[in-house]
């Protein structure tokens, strides 16, 4: 039998799609435990590598000969040999080009929707990071808010769409991945905006993102409105775009809200936290369109791909906005945390511009699950 090398994206679109998918992931089981790809029918087998050396025929009565399976490990090496092994035993089989290096790093652009006078909203999803950015675009301009650090997927997608960047945004100073924002900039002259009270350690000029700031895109009076929403960290600012859609950063996600801790200052921060979540978004029209730069878990993604509700929807179910009491609303937020990112203090030196990584450091300080919200 053939074996067939699957790309990222070609995954993704399985994901996308509700396409069922049967997956034997090689990687150790503590690695698969803490991270794996996830798709709404997708179905796993973990058997760490160094199980099959001896070969495989213990595990064939495990894998449907129905159906092609994908064969995951870390960096592709020993999927790629475990697929030969398949393959030899007359299985239909793929594996992951590149392993889950490439699942963490591929970015598919969804279009959220149409904006006033023939603009477009389209939403970044990093499936395998669970990150979230975005692109504004109107009448041959683009803003990109919360970039990851692939700048060529927005400078590629803003050729395509042959719009010229002007702005950039990040809500915040991230903790769990490094940010594409300034260098985006730095490559496109594009003002870059940061929240003055998460830059008091930058070591980089931008253009300081204060409450009430609006930035016009293009000729279309597609404003982008900022809303100081501290909690996550002292200068989180949402944004409100054309009236419709309000962007929230790491505050508010669709399952969960965001978490206090990721400078050290929880036990500061939860008020900041609780007054943006329960009186700053309460004062929001409900018929805005909650868009959060990052998402948990595969049920967050709509049945186009994007992650996306209204606002009413979530005051009406997300469980970490209707909290009755100051005292429990803390305790949620401070005894109940995950456990934090991969490396989020040094990320949080990267976006600060204090160290520059390479390349395959700032990959490994990536690994692992979004975990910048408490559920």
């Amino acid at each position: 039998m053939s074996i067939q090398k699957w790309s990222a994206s070609q995954v993704a679109k399985k994901v996308i799609n509700n396409e069922a998918l049967f997956i034997l992931d090689v990687r150790n089981a503590e690695a698969f435990e803490d991270w794996k790809m996830e798709g709404h029918r997708f179905e796993y087998l973990n058997i760490p590598y160094f199980e099959l050396l001896d070969g495989i025929e213990d595990i064939l009565p495990k894998i449907p000969a129905e159906q092609t399976v994908l064969v995951v490990c870390a960096k592709e090496g020993s999927s790629l040999m475990v697929a030969e092994m398949l393959s030899e035993a007359g299985r239909d089989v793929a594996y992951l080009a590149g392993g889950m290096k490439s699942w963490s790093e591929y970015l598919e652009p969804i279009k959220v929707g149409d904006l006033t006078g023939g603009g477009e909203l389209y939403q970044f999803v990093r499936l395998g990071k669970g990150c979230l950015s975005y692109m504004v675009i109107s009448e041959g301009e683009a803003a990109i808010i919360d970039a990851v650090r692939f700048t060529d997927v927005f400078t590629s997608f803003a050729e395509q769409k042959n719009v010229t960047i002007k702005y950039v945004f990040d809500t915040h100073l991230h903790a769990d991945h490094i940010s594409g924002g300034r260098h985006i900039a730095e490559e496109t002259g594009a003002a870059y905006y940061l929240p003055p009270k998460d830059a008091e350690e930058v070591v980089f000029p931008y253009t300081p993102l204060v409450d009430g700031a609006t930035v016009q895109i293009g000729a279309s009076k597609i404003d982008v409105g900022a809303i100081y929403s501290p909690g996550h960290t002292i200068g989180s600012t949402s944004f409100v775009i054309d009236g419709s859609y309000l962007l929230t950063g790491d505050i508010l996600f669709i399952d969960s809200i965001g978490r206090p801790d990721l400078a050290g200052l929880a036990e500061d921060w939860v008020g900041d936290l609780r007054e943006t979540l329960y009186r700053r978004y309460r004062k929001l029209s409900e018929e805005l369109i909650v868009l959060p730069a990052h998402f948990m878990i595969i049920d967050e993604l709509n049945a186009d791909g994007t992650v996306a509700k209204r606002l009413g929807e979530l005051l009406a179910q997300n469980h970490g906005l209707n909290i009755q009491s100051d005292e429990e609303f803390r305790r949620v937020v401070t005894d109940q945390l995950p456990p934090q990112p991969n490396a989020y203090q040094e990320i949080r030196q990267v976006n600060m511009g204090k160290i520059t990584p390479a390349p395959d450091e700032q990959t490994e300080m990536e690994i692992g699950p979004n975990r910048c919200a408490v559920r």
